[in-house]
């Protein structure tokens, strides 16, 4: 990995790219530290006291603990994920929006202007149940006008459209995709405060031996521990493949005999990498956005009470939509009848396997095994650590030693998984630059 950041940076382009990146994440985390008129900035602490063991938890950790301080970047990403999904959904339900997706980049440009509009919608709609939320909380100025709640809420929309514009920008011009280097970003901000955390319940408590307090000092190793072990396992599943052999047949040409070799059709195991539990993860948030519009209704007591991460509730919904979406993102990003039509036109085939509708065939059935292999190593990562923080609190209900670790499956999967697929980005970069022997200089070069 440092090797390939090593021999990117030697080369012009690829460093001007990396820079760009870097240079839109700190607009972004800058973004973040942006306060938002008419709010009363003393009054973030009880917000996030009010909201912990919930799970606006889990959606200011994917702010980058904007959305507790309610900054102009409180939203996140999730309106933008959330618009993405819809369109993409109703992509595959409505023949029209289909046509215009195959329709080359013309079709491509219209399909993402409808989800930029979508974002703002959803942003306005967000940013209505965030300030009822916050009034609740007591987060608002005293005396506050209708006219301050809705500059509240052109600033919560108007900063989700700055993060859809800078996600779009790393797309287009920088490295990796955009929406999850920022999510990247939010995450590694916050490790300085899960260091503390653990640092705070290893030294405190009643309970202690040489200064170490016994009970938080296993909860850290046990911590540690499981860390390291679920980064060792992600980056060797997510390297892991199933390979389908594929002979090409001897032709001759001229003089030359070309083909009689055998090659191989590579699937990831992890072939969705983070994008399944970033997709969940948004939807399942929804049901508390929708509660935040009604904070004293019966719907809003449901949801914290029966569908927060310590429930059971929460956890079988979010590993179903997980693996609803690896499937669902397999299905538009792989499409096994253009693979097969490919391997036959350069004169390949499958051993044992007929071309045509067989090969076709088989292709779907490898595919829908390896979808389901790499949906189940998605759940184990992101469900173990709520599993064990619902056991706890169902054994002790008054313990939040837990909580810290509660969504450190899906953090670590963003993190890991974000750096593998950057890395992987940057090796494809230079290998084609080296096919070609590009020599392009960048801005920065």
């Amino acid at each position: 990995m440092f090797a390939t950041f090593k021999n990117a940076w030697k080369v012009s382009e690829l460093r001007t790219k990396l820079l760009f990146t870097l240079m839109i994440l700190v607009v972004y985390r800058l973004g973040a530290q942006i306060p938002v008129p008419f709010i009363n900035p003393d009054a973030y602490k009880m917000f996030a006291d009010s909201a912990a063991g919930s799970i606006f938890t889990y959606l200011n950790l994917l702010s980058g603990d904007a959305f507790a301080k309610a900054t102009l970047f409180a939203l996140s990403v999730s309106p933008y994920i959330t618009s993405s999904i819809v369109i993409q959904l109703l992509t595959v339900a409505i023949p029209a929006l289909e046509r215009l997706s195959k329709n080359g980049e013309e079709g491509k440009a219209i399909i993402t202007k409808i989800t930029r509009y979508t974002t703002v919608g959803l942003a306005i709609l967000t940013a209505i149940g965030y300030l009822a939320y916050m009034e609740t909380a007591g987060m608002l100025v005293s005396g506050i006008t209708a006219f301050g709640k809705v500059v509240i809420v052109a600033c919560y929309c108007a900063g989700s459209s700055i993060i859809m514009w800078l996600a779009e920008k790393i797309n287009d011009h920088g490295i990796g995709n955009g929406v999850s280097m920022i999510l990247f970003a939010n995450i590694i901000s916050g490790l300085p405060g899960m260091i503390g955390s653990l640092w705070t319940t290893v030294f405190a408590g009643p309970t202690t031996f040489q200064g170490f307090n016994l009970g938080g000092l296993f909860i850290a190793l046990f911590a540690i521990v499981f860390v390291l072990a679920s980064v060792v396992f992600i980056v060797w599943f997510t390297e892991s493949e199933r390979r389908i052999p594929i002979q090409y047949a001897k032709r001759v040409v001229g003089r030359k005999m070309y083909g009689g070799q055998s090659s191989n059709l590579p699937m990831k195991l992890n072939m969705n990498g983070v994008m399944p539990v970033i997709f969940a993860s948004s939807i399942v948030s929804l049901p508390a956005t929708i509660a935040a519009f009604f904070p004293k209704s019966g719907f809003a007591t449901f949801i914290n009470n029966y569908f927060n991460y310590n429930t059971w509730l929460y956890l079988i919904i979010n590993l179903g939509l997980i693996i609803v979406f690896a499937y669902f993102y397999v299905l538009i990003s792989f499409n096994p009848v253009e693979v097969a039509n490919n391997i036959q036109k350069n004169g390949g085939s499958i051993p044992g396997i007929r071309s045509g509708k067989p090969t076709i065939m088989y292709i779907k059935k490898i595919l829908n095994r390896v979808t389901l292999i790499g949906a189940i190593f998605l759940c184990i990562i992101s469900g173990l650590p709520m599993l064990i923080n619902i056991v706890i609190t169902t054994i002790n209900p008054h313990s939040v030693a837990f909580s810290a670790i509660a969504f450190g499956g899906n953090s670590l999967l963003i993190v890991v998984g974000v750096a593998l697929e950057t890395v992987r980005d940057l090796d494809a970069q230079l290998a084609l630059r080296n096919m070609s022997g590009s020599k392009t200089k960048g801005l920065f070069g």
